[in-house]
């Protein structure tokens, strides 16, 4: 039976620890952040995501998952590394590696000297020849050891929304293992063998591209699905049921996935991985006009949301939802952050409605983003709808949190629900 290090202790790096050690392996989540270390010492998840906080403190119970800041001793006592911390976007747009290479490096130091066989996964998204030109030579000189004998490195790309992850960790469309070696491949493989999907070994740059041709995929699925939206609402059509007949192509359209118009993309994947995708392609002097086009589609209609609170000629807003869905108090690139922003820097007076969020529990990069978008959201944070309602003479409903509040006794012309009100007629209630 495998043991396995976890490095970096997010969302995608705590419930693929929790998830491992669910299904029978010895796990040990790494993190250089005391904070989250103890957090899942104590049987507490350091991140909100559905079902999670229940299956971390079951697994840390059952003594099957802990956490520690020592990488020594974590990889010491495990075969394989998992390496799952951040790649965010660097000033360029280009993908930022550092986190990933004081990892890689600290593995290889661990390993140096020594006789132990590892396997090193990288969970985290990277373009296709980082891992190939950048990691593995750093690998290899940090270990003294060539690659390929008693240590190997390999990716297994993740496809985990947030706020569904465990479900999707459970039944994932496929599972990948990108290796230049097939029996690598095939050990990281096993360590889903109880998840019932296709599951492929491929090489490892094949690996690191499908990621982003999801991401990519996505995010147009989006950024198409609102410009229709847009164009239909001009014409006095019904976007959202445009769409819908739309996505009942099943032979040709493929997926209804994404394909729903309304309000602006975000959240910590498909900006960076756009960004990253469109820089690399500046670089090479390519042309990919349609991948350019997709986050300043996906600001415009940002825009026209701004644009339409800004018609309605009132100044209290009240927003319900602020992380970019429901369900994960994930704030980065969450549109409606921007929203926020941008309206108060015009003066408006605004107070924000999400039970997910807590600014005690923030962590990391999330409180990083909003501790530079939004220094000030515990100001703006209330803990009961009452007091938002009180406040607000217009109610902006931003991701799905919305779903749960009784708005009848609101007007129309006091709400603009932004999943609805961009892409659909003027005519139709938004709080039907």
């Amino acid at each position: 039976m495998s043991r396995i290090a976890v490095f970096g202790t997010g969302y995608v790096g705590c419930v693929t620890a929790a998830c491992l050690s669910r299904d029978g392996f010895q796990t040990i989540g790494v993190d250089i952040d005391a904070e989250k270390v103890a957090a899942l010492n104590a049987g507490d998840s350091p991140v909100a995501e559905p079902g999670l906080a229940e299956l971390v403190a079951e697994q840390v119970a059952a003594g099957r998952l802990r956490a520690t800041e020592d990488f020594r001793e974590a990889i010491a006592e495990t075969d394989i590394a998992m390496i799952a911390v951040g790649t965010p976007s660097d000033r360029t747009g280009a993908v930022s590696t550092i986190a990933v290479e004081k990892v890689i490096e600290s593995i290889g130091q661990s390993l140096r000297g020594t006789d132990q066989s590892y396997n090193v996964v990288v969970r985290s998204t990277l373009l296709p020849g980082i891992l190939e030109n950048r990691l593995t030579p750093l690998l290899a000189e940090s270990a003294d050891s060539v690659l390929g004998d008693r240590i190997q490195i390999c990716n297994n790309p993740e496809f985990l929304r947030e706020s569904v992850a465990i479900r999707d960790y459970d039944a994932p469309p496929f599972v990948i293992a990108g290796a230049s070696n097939p029996a690598a491949g095939e050990e990281v493989l096993n360590l889903y063998r109880s998840i019932d999907a296709e599951k492929v070994v491929t090489d490892t740059a094949t690996a690191a591209m499908l990621k982003y041709a999801c991401n990519a995929y996505h995010a147009a699925k989006i950024g198409f699905a609102n410009e229709i939206g847009a164009l239909a609402r001009s014409f006095d059509a019904d976007g959202q049921q445009v769409m819908d007949l739309v996505c009942r192509d099943t032979k040709l359209n493929v997926s209804r996935a994404y394909l729903r118009p309304g309000f602006a993309f975000g959240g910590s994947c498909l900006p960076k991985d756009l960004r990253a995708l469109t820089r690399h392609a500046e670089e090479a002097a390519m042309k990919v006009s349609l991948l350019r086009s997709i986050l300043p589609s996906n600001q415009e209609h940002l825009d026209r949301a701004i644009r339409l609170i800004e018609d309605r000629g009132k100044k209290k807003i009240g927003l319900i939802g602020l992380s970019f869905k429901a369900g994960t108090d994930d704030l980065r690139e969450s549109p409606f952050v921007t929203l926020v922003e941008t309206l108060i820097g015009r003066g408006y007076d605004v107070k924000i409605f999400d039970p997910g969020i807590s600014i005690s529990r923030l962590k990391g990069r999330n409180l990083a983003y909003i501790d530079q978008r939004l220094p000030h959201l515990a100001a703006l944070l209330v803990e009961e709808l009452d007091q938002l309602l009180s406040h607000g003479e217009l109610l902006v409903l931003g991701n799905d949190i919305a779903d749960d509040v009784d708005l009848k006794a609101r007007s129309e012309d006091e709400i603009v629900d932004l999943r609805r009100c961009l892409v659909t007629p003027d005519h139709e209630r938004v709080n039907a």
